[in-house]
């Protein structure tokens, strides 16, 4: 949310810095996530005075161009050569100085810089309409009618002045802050200052020729309605400074009488919504639903089916606009409308956020109505609109105000005792200040007594329904930074953390495959059910389905992280960005035997060459052995001790392998199928591990052992082993293991060789062996027993050929 600081200055006093007021307004709740600065020109005309033309003559060696000295309020006048066909001396013109840049209306920013032209030195330039970003007028240079000294700065004569806009991360709770006078309402309280009503003392009815008789059908999704109808009054453009106002928080002037909505809106933070009288058929507003999938065509242009629930605001025949979200395309100000119903209204937050969501419509009407508006604010604010549109539109107010609020909503009552006041801020305030505060805030206390308090809170305060809340308000204008921090605290509740911490294991995980090259990603949880229907492998009836889906492309939650993953590398991949190394800790879920279930997984991802073309080595497309390599240093962060591999039970791969420890599969590595990168279009080879997060964590608390470095060296010895295709590394660790463990520290394969010289359905493992005795120094017989025995156990248990 954007909020001004000029506008803000129309509610309170401030004549603090913008960085004052922000850290203010953060401390108080509303969070300032950025400062931002609003010129309501690009430049703001810096380096562009007023200047006087003293001489103007014909340029000798050019035609259209004339020679002018030019008094811009320095000691001597300045030389500008001019291509204006109406410049002339005597003028008062816009002159742009050495070094001033210009932003001109629909072309690239250039810098005045000191030149000759045909000969002649020219030190700056007068300025066009366009020239300056004021218009795209170009006809001649722009002759002002001022008597402002020459040397004035050009932002003085058009009043220009700079804003600053605030970024607010306006949480849910905080309905009340969204609008300029919200803002305000909480600065009055941390600043102790008035604030500014607004005065709407000048509306008057001028006659009831054109009056509209509003009927409610739904108080409960609409508690309160209020409306006027303007007559005589002409659309057009709205003027700069309403234009102004708009542009700095984001927002695209319309017309004048839109704009006016919207100003109001981003005041008071109450919507309205003006509607072209014409199209009020039978001078009738119904408010009501209509029958489920009733056509109806909004401002966007987009027919849209409603559902049952949709609040409608209708004429006598048909609905005219969807009920505090979004307006009717033929109900709405037109160029030629000359009349206008002016709605104000407090619809039901629950209402209002329902037909939102089904439509998946998210306006700035909306976004208040959902999270709940002041339903005193209603009549207020249309008066105020109401004289704005006259002030801005002209017109007349050609009917009585009416206000259909059957059942008034009440102030909400809370009793607060102070020692809870004490017990939950930590520290006793004086009771003089809380009271101060609380009034501050526009909530009434009574009933004062030792004990305790009464409060009347106003209903825009949505959040502020108990003893804790009103605690909560009290604090947060006191000042979180006023607690001071005591040697030691107690509590009467103690969180059972866990040990060791879950987040710092997956920052450190998280360290490591960054420092190897890896980037993180984040995707959503929600998916195409279609990924898990092509993949043959999910049971579509185990998704969990999200019931207000926004679309049918985000309609189930994922049961697995890969195609999320391939969305992310088809998207770096059409960008050609083709090497690509990527990692998620992310959630799956599934709803299996009629519950809902959720895990953690850390998932990889790794395509393209190993490393960028470079002209020292030569390119190489990832393989198996880059990934798996990655996977084994993640699971050797956690002291696992021995894992085990098989050929991967996981139907995702092409080929791949199963890390487990003790028969608990703690990964799965591999090449993912192609029907799996044809499904979401990506083009390359895609290595995909899947990492079972949670059971990971379970070896977290395992504590590694420092172990002395021996003093004694290691020995290797190498073996080339013919074996049957079907023999695993592993199957030869395990046995190597089994024979020797004691004195067997490492093995390592460094070759691999299949072809026809060692026959069919063959392969040739080269190991090496690393031997080592902790407590001396292994001579010959020692070594060569444990190689025979090694032998030996290959030729008997795989059916091994030893290669000499």
């Amino acid at each position: 949310m954007k909020i001004s600081l000029n506008w803000l200055k129309d509610y309170i006093s401030l004549d603090e810095s913008p960085e004052e007021v922000a850290a203010v307004l953060t401390a108080t709740g509303l969070e300032v996530e950025g400062l931002e600065t609003y010129q309501q020109i690009k430049g703001g005309l810096e380096g562009v005075v007023i200047g006087e033309v003293l001489t103007c003559e014909k340029h000798p060696d050019a035609d259209k161009l004339k020679i002018t000295t030019v008094d811009i309020g320095a000691e001597e006048p300045s030389q500008i050569v001019c291509g204006a066909p109406n410049v002339a001396a005597g003028q008062k013109v816009l002159v742009a100085t050495l070094n001033c840049i210009l932003y001109p209306e629909g072309a690239e920013p250039f810098t005045i810089k000191k030149a000759k032209i045909r000969g002649v030195s020219s030190q700056g330039m007068i300025c066009a309409e366009d020239e300056l970003g004021l218009g795209a007028s170009h006809d001649g240079i722009m002759v002002l009618d001022t008597k402002l000294k020459n040397g004035t700065p050009a932002a003085a004569y058009f009043n220009l002045e700079d804003d600053t806009v605030f970024e607010i991360g306006l949480t849910p709770n905080r309905a009340d802050g969204a609008s300029h006078f919200g803002v305000a309402r909480d600065l009055k309280a941390a600043y102790r200052r008035k604030i500014k009503q607004v005065d709407v003392s000048d509306f008057m009815v001028d006659n009831t020729s054109n009056p509209i008789e509003v009927i409610v059908e739904d108080a409960e999704a609409c508690p309160r309605y209020s409306g006027v109808t303007i007559s005589n009054l002409t659309v057009k453009p709205s003027p700069d400074w309403l234009q102004h106002r708009l542009k700095s928080i984001g927002l695209a002037p319309i017309n004048n009488v839109v704009d006016s909505t919207n100003y109001i809106l981003h005041s008071l933070g109450q919507p309205l919504h003006a509607f072209d009288k014409d199209e009020i058929k039978g001078n009738k507003v119904v408010v009501k639903t209509l029958p489920k999938d009733t056509p109806f065509v909004t401002l966007d242009n987009v027919e849209r089916k409603l559902s049952a629930d949709d609040l409608m605001i209708c004429n006598e025949s048909e609905g005219m606009c969807i009920a505090g979200v979004f307006g009717g395309a033929r109900s709405g100000v037109k160029d030629t409308t000359t009349s206008i119903f002016l709605e104000s209204a407090y619809f039901s937050p629950d209402f209002v956020r329902k037909t939102s969501m089904f439509h998946g419509l998210k306006t700035d009407a909306s976004f208040r109505f959902e999270r709940g508006t002041d339903p005193n604010m209603t009549v207020l604010a249309l008066k105020a609109c109401t004289l704005l549109i006259q002030k801005v539109a002209g017109g007349e107010i050609s009917s009585d105000i009416v206000d259909v609020y059957p059942n008034p909503i009440l102030n909400f009552e809370v009793t607060v005792k102070y020692k809870n006041v004490d017990r939950l801020i930590g520290k006793e305030i004086a009771h003089d200040r809380i009271k101060e505060i609380l009034t501050d805030l526009d909530i009434i206390v009574s009933n004062e007594t030792e004990e305790g308090f009464s409060c009347s809170i106003p209903p825009y305060r949505v959040d502020v329904q108990r003893e804790a809340d009103v605690i909560e308000e009290i604090l947060r204008i006191y000042g979180y930074n006023n607690i001071e921090l005591e040697e030691s605290y107690g509590t009467d509740f103690l969180a059972d953390f866990p040990s060791p911490d879950r987040d710092k294991i997956q920052e450190k995980v998280t360290l490591l495959l960054s420092s190897i090259g890896y980037n993180e990603i984040l995707t959503n949880s929600l998916t195409n059910p279609e990924y898990v229907e092509k993949s043959g492998i999910w049971n579509s009836e185990e998704n969990v389905m999200i019931l207000n889906k926004l679309s049918e492309e985000l309609g189930v939650m994922r049961q697995s992280l890969i195609f999320s993953g391939l969305e992310v590398i088809k998207y770096n991949v059409n960008r050609k960005q083709k090497n690509l190394k990527f990692f998620e800790f992310g959630r799956t879920y599934n709803f299996t035997e009629g519950t809902y279930k959720d895990d953690n997984h850390l998932a990889l991802f790794i395509t393209g060459n190993q490393s960028d073309e470079h002209w020292r080595s030569d390119v190489a497309q990832v393989e198996f052995h880059d990934l798996s390599v990655v996977v084994y240093k993640v699971l050797n962060c956690f002291n696992i001790g021995e894992i085990d591999s098989e050929p991967a039970a996981n139907q995702s791969f092409e080929y791949g392998l199963d890390l487990s420890v003790n028969g608990k599969c703690l990964a799965s590595v591999g090449q993912l199928k192609g029907s799996f990168l044809k499904a979401t279009d990506v083009s390359q080879p895609v290595f995909f591990a899947d990492i079972n997060w949670n059971a990971l964590l379970q070896f977290s608390g395992k504590k590694l052992l420092y172990k002395p470095v021996s003093k004694f060296p290691e020995v290797r010895r190498d073996l080339s082993l013919v074996i049957e295709k079907n023999v695993t590394f592993n199957q030869i660790k395990k046995l190597a293991l089994k024979e020797n463990k004691k004195l067997l520290k490492r093995i390592n394969v460094f070759s691999v060789y299949q072809g026809e010289n060692i026959g069919e359905n063959k392969k040739s493992y080269a190991l090496s062996f690393i031997l080592q005795d902790e407590f001396k120094t292994l001579n010959d017989k020692q070594i060569d027993k444990v190689m025979s025995g090694l032998i030996r156990s290959f030729e008997e248990n795989l059916g091994a050929i030893i290669r000499k």
